[in-house]
């Protein structure tokens, strides 16, 4: 059988180009060896992540920077910056480095997870009470490519074997306090023998969960006609309104997904209730420090805002204020996300307050919070949104209004400042 992992790399890796992840461990280094024989044209690197837990990790990534040199492959790697406790840590830190090197090169992840991988993933997320887009688990269609997906470390390790490759054990496999050692040495065993066909079940319910959750993306595509602007992800309403409490269970997943969002189970049961109650101007916080906004007629799925700094800025060469950020360039004014400040008087940033006014450039006095109103920005955002003040008098509205002091005048001394969201 172990025959078949050549074959699988070739049918899933001709044609791609692709970031080879190797760890060093047994399943990586069997992936580097099949993929350098049969689909050497594909490889755009060798990237190896380097956790810093100790001599293992630097022997890790020294026996992959070897045999990548003489295969005539190249390497990269990353060494963490930080001491790393906890599965997620390290999980975050590792994909960050393959998804930016994957960009690097304009290429796709490839990784040597296989059918063990894949049951041990689906159990977890059993046990956590995952819908069926977790319970996808790896069989999810994604950007990363996954050739061994269909061996099982057993036929991998005879690979190894036969080849006669060199891998490096990693001690953490062992660790009993990562939640996926005990699944894998103690959990699964048992369950096992108490039930000899919950593997072949298992997997099964993962190939029914990735159908289903390539069906709803589907239909998010379909029939939401999302909007993307920046970060967020904007629904209609009424697009929404059609479907009952079922099908939003398994939408709004989906549609947070876009936003860079994972939905739990209570997430997930509080945003369908939301939508169904339609009240306009209400919010509702998710975890990962995401809002959605009920505004108008649409549903908008963003970062929530951070606060603000208290009180006012001096607006000099580039600074944060909330999630805004401004920056000092002398560049063309193309937008109202822009403005040519008086560079002689004293410029500060703060958030508006009730009673504000300001003179629009060619209108009359106008309070800022009905010129926050008429460009549509919603209530949960108009509380942390900033004005511009030049000495005393308010003098731009970012992305909204700015005054005849912020133009540009023949003889005066003037600076061009350009404001960003940057929850979004």
């Amino acid at each position: 059988m172990e025959d078949m992992v050549p074959e699988l790399v070739d049918r899933v890796l001709r044609g791609k180009r692709v970031v080879l992840a190797v760890s060093g461990g047994r399943d990586s280094m069997s992936l580097l060896h099949a993929a350098h024989a049969r689909a050497r044209a594909s490889i755009a690197c060798v990237a190896t992540f380097d956790h810093a837990t100790g001599a293992h990790a630097a022997e890790s990534v020294a026996l992959v920077r070897g045999v990548a040199a003489r295969l005539g492959l190249h390497f990269v790697t990353e060494r963490a910056s930080t001491t790393m406790r906890t599965e997620a840590e390290w999980r975050a830190q590792r994909w960050s480095f393959l998804h930016r090197t994957a960009r690097e090169c304009d290429a796709r992840v490839a990784t040597a997870h296989t059918r063990d991988d894949q049951l041990e993933t689906v159990l977890m997320r059993t046990m956590r009470g995952s819908g069926a887009r977790g319970l996808a688990a790896l069989r999810a269609e994604t950007s990363i490519a996954r050739p061994l997906l269909e061996s099982s470390r057993e036929n991998l390790a005879a690979y190894a074997a036969r080849a006669r490759l060199e891998w490096v054990e990693d001690p953490g496999n062992a660790r009993p306090d990562h939640l996926r050692n005990r699944i894998r040495h103690d959990l699964l065993p048992a369950l096992a023998r108490a039930a000899p066909s919950l593997a072949t079940n298992l997997l099964a319910l993962g190939e029914r969960a990735a159908t289903l959750r390539a069906e709803v993306e589907a239909l998010v595509v379909r029939e939401l006609s999302l909007v993307h602007r920046g970060g967020a992800v904007i629904v209609a309403r009424d697009s929404m309104a059609r479907f009952d409490a079922d099908a939003l269970a398994l939408l709004w997943p989906a549609v947070a997904a876009y936003a860079g969002a994972t939905l739990d189970r209570r997430g997930t049961d509080r945003l369908v209730a939301f939508t169904i109650s339609e009240r306009s101007g209400a919010r509702i916080q998710l975890s990962g420090g995401f809002e959605v906004v009920a505004h108008r007629d649409s549903l908008i799925l963003r970062r929530a805002a951070t606060n603000p700094a208290s009180g006012a800025l001096s607006l000099h060469g580039s600074i944060s204020f909330g999630n805004f950020r401004f920056h000092a360039r002398d560049e063309d004014v193309v937008s109202l996300w822009s403005a040519k400040l008086p560079a002689k008087k004293t410029l500060t940033v703060r958030t508006w307050h009730s009673g504000d006014r300001m003179i629009p450039a060619g209108g009359d006095v106008r309070r800022v919070k009905g010129l926050l109103r008429d460009a549509g920005i919603d209530a949960a955002s108009r509380s942390a949104w900033p004005v511009v003040l030049a000495d005393d008098e308010i003098v731009w509205v970012p992305g909204v209004r700015r005054n005849s002091a912020a133009s540009a005048r023949s003889g005066r001394p003037m600076v061009t400042y350009h404001c960003e969201r940057i929850d979004r």
